[in-house]
């Protein structure tokens, strides 16, 4: 008997990936191997083996990436300032492209034909899965069962009785009044529920995970400094430590001093305009602290450059462009400014608020003599008269010119 082609699955342990291995099954003749990428889940990982193989999986893949996940994708972004549409940080996003990678991995060492996701039609997710496919693997079929018209199941309901109907038990809750969710090392998104009305305002007792409202923190100061070395932070109140580790601690200590929520309507890249909460506790303080160190080592003009090319790089990140050579180019570019961004940021969390506390950089280009309002040998107050002088002269000659014309076009009237 020949034996079974094989898909690689994108396995959650979810509803929809527990739909989605018998329905591979049946519909595709496939053996289905399931491949669970750690990212900083956390709880949701538990007893995915038995779920999967319960399920019809014949084997299950479960990689710890959370350290690649942290040094490799989530450190460039933090080089970069990436914010999407100014308030997303880009948490699900700059995960995709990794889980992707993993994907094919597994994928050519069990010689699988195919790969399945289960994100839906209507999502960013579709994209950055199946562009990281093909950038890598372009060989490799992808299905996606949400757009497949073999696909039939519509609701969760449709897929409980499909899961029920094949003798799989299922072991986790399947109530219809919970939050679409995603998270890792990085955050925790929030969709759906009352989310879909933007005119409503979350249900933040019900919603949050990872952090206390501002007005439910503590009403007293955390202090805390954080060591950067190239733009990468490399230590938490003087204790070196790895960057996944600092994320963990920040995202606890931010947590409780409700840093990192935001609510956004942002435009996917299918479209639409969609709502979410995020919650960034731990990367909200990384980027703040990174961004005070820059503001004394970068020169205008390469602040200037880096934030228009911050924008790109985040546009790139969310559309599921990790993987070409623009984002490559991008991240040389940020490599090479955060050459000399090494210091330390000191910093106060209080009620959602992160207050400066003094930066130190060991590259730092503000000059106290020149910051003063005291004269210097570096900087005479008369050296200002010829510069702007030159600064302002296009502006001088144009209202030059504009008088002149204004006084012939006067005089040319009074003459008729």
């Amino acid at each position: 008997m020949a034996e079974k082609q094989k898909v690689v699955l994108a396995y959650s342990g979810g509803l929809d990936t527990t739909a989605i291995i018998p329905w591979l099954k049946e519909t595709y003749g496939y053996d289905v191997v399931a491949c669970c990428i750690n990212v900083g889940q956390e709880s949701e990982l538990t007893n995915l083996d038995e779920r999967a193989k319960s399920s019809g999986a014949c084997k299950l893949y479960e990689l710890d990436c959370i350290d690649e996940f942290a040094d490799e994708y989530i450190a460039p972004c933090i080089q970069a300032h990436a914010v999407y549409e100014n308030k997303y940080l880009l948490g699900t996003s700059m995960a995709r492209p990794l889980i992707a990678k993993k994907l094919v991995e597994v994928a050519r060492k069990e010689n699988a034909v195919a790969i399945c996701h289960g994100a839906t039609g209507k999502g960013n997710d579709q994209l950055r899965f199946e562009l990281g496919i093909k950038a890598l693997a372009p060989d490799i079929h992808i299905i996606a069962p949400w757009r497949d018209p073999k696909w039939q199941m519509q609701s969760r309901e449709d897929e409980i009785k499909y899961i029920r109907k094949h003798g799989i038990q299922l072991p986790f809750d399947s109530d219809d009044n919970a939050y679409s969710r995603d998270r890792n090392l990085w955050h925790i998104s929030h969709e759906g529920l009352e989310l879909e009305n933007p005119a409503n305002e979350p249900n933040y007792k019900h919603l949050l995970v990872l952090t206390k409202t501002p007005q439910e923190a503590p009403d007293k100061e955390t202090k805390l400094s954080i060591d950067f070395e190239h733009g990468i932070p490399v230590a938490l109140n003087g204790e070196k430590m790895k960057l996944s580790d600092i994320i963990r601690k920040l995202n606890v200590l931010g947590g409780e001093n409700g840093i990192g929520i935001i609510d956004i309507v942002e435009n996917r890249v299918v479209g639409m305009k969609s709502r979410g909460v995020y919650e960034t506790p731990g990367g909200t303080i990384l980027y703040e602290a990174h961004q005070q160190l820059e503001e004394l080592v970068l020169d205008r003009k390469t602040y200037e450059e880096k934030k228009r090319l911050s924008g790109d790089f985040a546009s790139l990140v969310y559309e599921g462009k990790w993987f070409s050579p623009l984002r490559e180019a991008d991240q040389a570019f940020f490599e090479k400014v955060n050459e000399y961004v090494t210091g330390t940021v000191n910093l106060i969390l209080y009620k959602g608020n992160i207050i400066k506390a003094g930066t130190t950089a060991l590259y730092s280009m503000y000059n106290e003599s020149l910051a003063s309002f005291t004269t210097g040998d570096l900087y005479d107050h008369k050296d200002a008269s010829g510069f702007i002088t030159l600064f302002g002269l296009p502006e001088k000659v144009r209202a030059m010119k504009m008088q002149e014309v204004k006084a012939r076009l006067n005089s040319s009237v009074k003459h008729n």
